[in-house]
């Protein structure tokens, strides 16, 4: 048994008997110290604890004092829960609060425990591990010379921290490939822009959502002005998800609210009564209602999936792309004693019509997979009515012709089948509404 595990198995032991014994007088009724309530253990899994830790004290091979297997049972009854609850000590806390700011070191790059493996959620736009070409759904299985099987999640993240301008060599397996992939990536300060925009076309715009943090919601607002302040009137616009691991759910809210201007957007549930809190839509809209497609894919959790599933249920966006990653639940921090805190799964969150997302995601409602998308040169050999000899004049050719909107110098659409995919049904959907009937 590796030395790791057998400190987790022991400090889980010496923790579960120091915690027994308050209730072990009283077994069948709960106590109450420091306003949490204190639940009786089951007595015989307490004395198989003592037993292991008695036999691990006499027989392995070198010390271990008390402080170090009390901090590594703390970790490994969180890790052992879900794979989104870990505790914090001391730079832990820091770093989770600089996540939540936009700004902080290391390699950009969600990760998360998928079966069992170390996996990429998704790497934040622009960060060292997306210029590095690290994807979404790589499986790390090793740190530099550390084999992920051998640590937390929690150890993970700060392997991959470090000094500006190091670098870090990640070793992957990724689908389709036959052989693992070691990529170099050199770490930096990152400082995460959540939101991007641009007009792809004369009246279409794109708004790209990297992460929800503390300031997205300000950011989006910001973006829907401009957009709408560009020469040509905005007709549509593409909210894009994909990839985007998630953040601060208070921040999804403010971005569906950009959208919508009543009802529901979200709530959350828990076994405490405290955990149930819902989320409602403010009668501004700085949208103005324009047609709204969302691309999404399997890089997009939680926060995205809040976003992706309220504009669905309400029927003001078309979900397109492919199937979320389908994290559903809500951390809190709570805070310990000495600089200590951890981060609890208290609650899952519901869309407006009661779905739950959670080991589900989100289903679009047009799925599109990646491809690539090539532009044919045209045919130089092609007739049209016009090469014909005799043809018929138009005689309306005297007034305006409405000018054809080119792709082809869209690099950014050539290059992005579901972008391409969203924008022209986007633009069918521009043309119904303009429509009589």
């Amino acid at each position: 048994m590796k030395t790791l595990q057998v400190i987790k198995i022991l400090g889980l032991a010496y923790l579960s008997l120091i915690l027994a014994l308050p209730v072990q007088a009283q077994p069948e009724q709960a106590q109450t110290q420091n306003g949490v309530e204190n639940l009786p253990l089951p007595l015989d899994e307490v004395r198989m604890f003592t037993e292991v830790l008695n036999r691990i004290r006499s027989a392995y091979v070198e010390p271990i004092d008390d402080k170090t297997l009390l901090e590594n049972a703390i970790r490994g009854m969180l890790a052992g829960i879900d794979p989104h609850s870990s505790y914090l000590v001391n730079e832990e806390f820091d770093n989770l609060q600089e996540m939540t700011t936009g700004e902080f070191g290391g390699l950009g790059v969600q990760v998360g425990v998928n079966n069992g493996f170390i996996t990429i959620i998704s790497p934040v736009d622009g960060s060292p591990a997306d210029i590095a070409g690290i994807k979404a759904g790589d499986i790390v299985i090793k740190i530099d010379d550390t084999p992920t099987s051998d640590i937390t999640i929690n150890e993970t993240t700060d392997l991959m921290r470090g000094p500006p301008g190091t670098d870090i060599v990640l070793t992957i397996l990724r689908e389709g490939l036959d052989e693992a992939l070691e990529i170099t990536v050199t770490r930096d300060i990152i400082t995460a822009n959540s939101v991007r925009s641009r007009i792809l076309e004369p009246g279409f715009g794109y708004i790209r959502l990297s992460q929800f943090i503390t300031g997205t919601g300000r950011e989006i607002n910001t973006a829907l002005e401009n957009l709408h302040l560009s020469d040509t009137e905005l007709q549509g616009l593409i909210l894009d998800l994909r990839n985007n691991p998630g953040g601060v759910l208070q921040a999804a809210v403010d971005v569906v609210d950009a959208f919508i201007s009543e009802g529901l957007i979200v709530y959350t549930e828990g076994r405490e009564t405290n955990s149930y809190s819902q989320f409602n839509a403010t009668p501004a809209n700085p949208s103005r209602g324009v047609p709204l497609i969302v691309l999404i894919n399997q890089g997009s959790a939680s926060a995205s999936e809040v976003v992706a599933g309220a504009l669905q249920d309400h029927n003001r966006a078309i979900i397109m792309g492919t199937q979320s990653f389908g994290k559903g639940s809500v951390q809190t921090v709570l805070p310990l004693a000495n600089n200590r805190a951890i981060k609890l799964t208290t609650a899952l969150y519901y869309t407006p019509n009661g779905r739950s997302i959670q080991a589900l995601g989100i289903t679009p409602n047009i799925i599109v997979r990646q491809g690539r998308l090539t532009s044919l040169p045209e045919n130089p050999a092609s007739y049209r009515e016009e090469d014909l000899e005799g043809h018929l004049e138009n005689e309306s050719l005297t007034g305006s012709i409405p000018e054809a909107l080119d792709l082809t110098g869209q690099e950014v659409i050539i290059s992005d089948y579901q972008l391409n995919e969203a924008l022209n049904i986007l633009k069918g959907l521009t043309l119904l509404r303009a429509q009589p009937y």
